[in-house]
């Protein structure tokens, strides 16, 4: 029922923004009481919270798959195939990713959420001792940190600029520019 309440909250954010949605009209949505959607969240911010928490999930995942690996340069040889599957798990939630763009004001209350906090936290620990592997080579390190810029950049930060573009053609430009600033010549 939780995740139900989330899809149809995301759907209902993104249509009609998350400062017009009531939890009334969620409720409505799904066929449940108001009391029935208190159960699972008391309050809207935190139904807009759990949305934007998925996205954490995408990156912990990353990283997670990361430092399960042995060493600073297999994390370095994996980082292109976990950067593509990073893509299309971002791509695949390009709705999450719109309902970020159209609620900015919602999206700021949320800086102040201790939840929400830590979990940045994490994810930049997570990025930073990645970036920081001594058994990496500096060039690559940077190279390593400009692709995900690059990837959140584009597919999170021009947010609806690209929304008349397919999902497939999206992914295919944005690797291609990962793996153009991934290269460092002269090796393979």
């Amino acid at each position: 029922m939780r995740e139900r309440i989330l899809d149809v909250a995301l759907e209902l954010f993104s249509e009609q923004g998350y400062e017009k949605t009531s939890l009334r009209e969620i409720a409505q949505k799904l066929g449940v009481t108001k009391a029935a959607l208190y159960f699972h969240f008391e309050h809207k911010e935190d139904i807009f919270l759990e949305l934007h928490l998925r996205l954490h999930a995408l990156g912990r995942e990353a990283f997670d798959e990361l430092e399960s690996l042995h060493d600073g340069q297999q994390r370095a040889d994996a980082w292109p195939h976990v950067l593509d599957h990073f893509i299309d798990q971002l791509i695949g939630n390009r709705d999450l990713l719109l309902l970020h763009v159209r609620n900015p004001n919602a999206l700021d209350q949320l800086a102040h959420n201790e939840r929400h906090q830590a979990e940045n936290e994490d994810i930049q620990q997570q990025m930073g001792r990645l970036l920081a592997s001594p058994d990496i080579p500096l060039a690559q390190r940077v190279r390593m940190a400009c692709s995900i810029g690059a990837v959140i950049g584009v597919i999170i930060g021009a947010g609806g600029v690209f929304s008349d573009v397919s999902s497939a053609e999206l992914a295919a430009l944005v690797r291609d520019a990962a793996r153009d600033l991934l290269f460092v010549p002269g090796q393979p």
